[in-house]
């Protein structure tokens, strides 16, 4: 079978579902791999170097879609690709499919096999396929960066002959994959950190991170029932939530925001009255603006001022590292793929958990179950 590697048209990416040091891994899986032209160059990956690799070139989107029988992506098909895609290809990427339901009724309606990366489990066999906490981490790490550079002061402690510089404070709401890193940069570069989060459990990792952990009087829930993800709470539970972090936003210097709930939009964790009460020149990166953000205020893929905090809401972080998020996202596509092959042949085996948690059309059917309801109630 053959693989294509797309250039990516989703506006802002710069990733590459496949770089060239990856591709042998395709071959020696007995697969043949074609490259869209250009398609590595806004990763720093030129066409030579897969030729290089035994990949061969195809001059654009239309020659590499009509050849290929498998299609590797990083982001869902706009419109543009779509239309080239056909019956029974197989199309692997980050589909956000509970945001791009047109799309999903578009692939079952053309009969493309369709698998969505962002559905991969948490699970100790997937942890090599895992792209969201890939991506996760570098968003984690370059959020302290943003935040950094529009933060009108130094991060570590400092002391010259001109005075002493106290560090900087950084609250990080959300332990997660993405504010585990946060974390740890921040440390790295200096300031003095706290963290808080709804479950219990990683306190232990924020601490041994140099964090403090924080705690508020609210219930706590147990990741292990949720997949490692955030679950939706009672407007309640997010009142209370929001009075109790008012007094920890006061005192930061930098906030980074990093509760996301899969298929649900962003609750809303900071609001504009909790603005008021935060200093003036401080900054928050609210890295689920992609999704309405935790932060009212927040607009995708801008950095505004409210009340004398600057909010800083890009979606792209991991895309603004692009050699590495590359590098990240082939070792998962790559492994996500071959726990499917066999003999450069694709076994969709659904007995396999990983499977079928990720296959969402095949057949002019949708497959997932819960996503099959959602569009079928709407």
């Amino acid at each position: 079978m053959l693989i294509g590697i797309p250039k990516e048209i989703f506006p802002g990416e710069n990733r590459v579902a496949q770089i060239p040091a990856g591709i042998q891994a395709l071959l020696s899986a007995g697969f043949e791999v074609v490259v869209q032209e250009g398609a590595g160059s806004n990763a720093h990956y030129h066409d030579d170097e897969y030729r290089n690799c035994g990949a061969s070139i195809a001059p654009d989107a239309a020659a590499l879609y009509a050849q290929a029988d498998i299609i590797l992506k990083v982001r869902q098909p706009l419109a543009s690709e779509a239309e080239l895609l056909r019956e029974d290809q197989t199309l692997i990427c980050l589909l956000d499919a509970w945001f791009n339901q047109p799309l999903i009724k578009t692939l079952a309606e053309r009969k493309v096999r369709s698998f969505a990366l962002e559905f991969i489990p948490r699970t100790t066999r997937a942890q090599s396929m895992d792209v969201l906490s890939s991506m996760g981490a570098i968003s984690g790490y370059r959020s302290v960066l943003a935040g950094a550079m529009a933060l009108p002061q130094y991060f570590p402690m400092l002391m010259t002959a001109a005075g002493t510089i106290h560090p900087a404070r950084v609250f990080v709401i959300g332990a997660g994959v993405a504010g585990l890193m946060a974390i740890s940069t921040a440390r790295r570069l200096g300031a003095v950190v706290e963290a808080y989060d709804t479950r219990a459990e990683v306190r232990e990792q924020v601490e041994s991170l140099g964090a403090k952990f924080v705690e508020f009087d609210l219930p706590q829930e147990d990741s292990k029932n949720t997949g490692g993800y955030a679950t939706q709470k009672s407007e309640e539970f997010y009142r209370k939530q929001r009075e109790q972090m008012t007094i920890k936003v006061s005192q930061a210097d930098l906030v980074i925001t990093t509760a996301a709930i899969p298929g649900k939009t962003s609750p809303v964790l900071i609001t504009k009255d909790m603005l008021h009460y935060m200093k003036k020149g401080s900054v928050i990166v609210d890295l689920a603006a992609e999704r309405g953000g935790n932060v009212e205020g927040t607009v995708a893929n801008e950095k505004v001022y409210l009340d004398g905090v600057t909010i800083i809401g890009y979606v792209d972080h991991a895309g603004r590292v692009p050699v590495h998020a590359s590098q990240l996202l082939t070792k998962n596509i790559t492994t996500f793929l071959l726990n499917m092959a066999a003999d450069g042949q694709l076994n969709v085996n659904m007995e396999d958990d990983i499977v079928a948690a990720t296959l969402i059309t095949e057949a002019g059917e949708i497959k997932h179950a819960a996503l099959k309801a959602q569009i079928e109630k709407e």
